[in-house]
């Protein structure tokens, strides 16, 4: 039987607990047994000490001194020996719990990648098959091609999403600023999600002529991104509002939907890489968990801020703040 991501935690718990019990049990015993065998030794030469010489009082001081300093010596290493076992120890425990999460996390990628990649292959190519073994009314055709277009291109986003994510992790993705229209940026990245997803309501405010210094390609990644998150996170029938405003030195870009909302600890955690909440196995929301992180990243580059507020009465903000070129 295949152990769960929680079960393996919860393994690897109760055995470090019990090896880190062990070690200091270890250590207390080597302090007790040191500290037993100085009492041990100060006695004999206590009583090796002759009574009636003249410098017993002298003798009798000396070993007891050197008693309590090798007692002070053993405090002082058993202290140090528990200093450094505790912090490895913590350390060791926060790379383990890492690592396992980690692994669990890129389990989850992998499957929300499958189920990715399978719908929009399997739509596309009954669309193909439909095309090659039947003669359509051209409406339809038209409907199909189209169709199978806008699920091309969600893999295309897909792709460039993992591939970007790993260029920008490795450093092997080098920028080449330049001054970007960024008004009609953001303009063609609701027109492009308006056509995307049909029936869904995108309300563009933008201000023109915003200029920024950037990466075009990625400058529309981040906006796809955040437009799609949006809308994946609301209601159908509730709309999304993308606004692009100029403040004083800085353009500020703002992707307001209506949905749930995020807690004040999901805030903490969206923007790590393959952050998902539930379980891969039953998500009806899709994506990989690249999205957000991808954002960051590219906000990064472009040496912007990113955050995510609460909308009133419910909803999230999700606002970029660049410099004016």
């Amino acid at each position: 039987m295949k152990l769960t991501f929680k079960h393996r935690l919860i393994i690897v718990s109760i055995v470090y607990w019990v090896l880190l019990l062990y070690i200091l049990s270890a250590l207390l015993w080597w302090f007790i047994a040191l500290n037993h065998q100085n009492d041990a030794m100060a006695t004999l030469k206590l009583q090796a000490v002759n009574t009636i010489e003249q410098a017993y009082l002298n003798k009798t001081a000396d070993i007891l001194r050197e008693k309590q300093r090798k007692t002070a010596q053993y405090i002082g290493e058993g202290l140090t020996f528990l200093a450094i076992i505790l912090i490895g120890a913590a350390y060791v425990y926060r790379a383990t719990r890492r690592q396992i999460k980690l692994a669990q996390q890129q389990q989850n990628f992998m499957m929300a990648v499958t189920h990715e990649l399978k719908t929009p292959i399997a739509v596309a190519q009954l669309n193909l098959e439909t095309l090659q073994k039947r003669k359509l009314d051209p409406t339809i055709q038209e409907k199909l091609v189209n169709n199978t277009l806008q699920e091309t291109n969600r893999l295309n986003t897909l792709c460039n999403n993992i591939l970007f994510t790993s260029q920008l992790e490795s450093g092997h993705y080098h920028a080449s600023p330049q001054k970007v229209n960024f008004s009609d940026l953001v303009q063609n990245a609701v027109k492009d999600a308006t056509a995307r997803f049909a029936g869904r309501t995108i309300v563009a405010d933008i201000t023109q002529g915003v200029n920024i210094m950037g990466e075009p390609l990625l400058l529309q990644m981040l906006m796809n991104n955040l437009i799609e998150n949006a809308l994946k996170y609301s209601p159908k029938q509730a709309s999304v509002t993308v606004q692009l405003k100029q403040q004083n030195q800085h353009a500020v870009v703002a992707v307001i939907d209506e949905g749930m909302g995020i807690s004040a600890e999901e805030k903490k955690k969206i923007f790590r890489k393959f952050y998902r909440t539930g379980d891969e196995n039953v998500r009806s929301t899709k994506g990989t968990g690249l999205g957000l992180y991808l954002c960051k990243k590219i906000a990064q580059q472009h040496h912007a801020t990113i955050q995510v507020l609460d909308n009133l009465p419910n909803g999230s903000i999700f606002k970029v703040i660049f410099a004016i070129a």
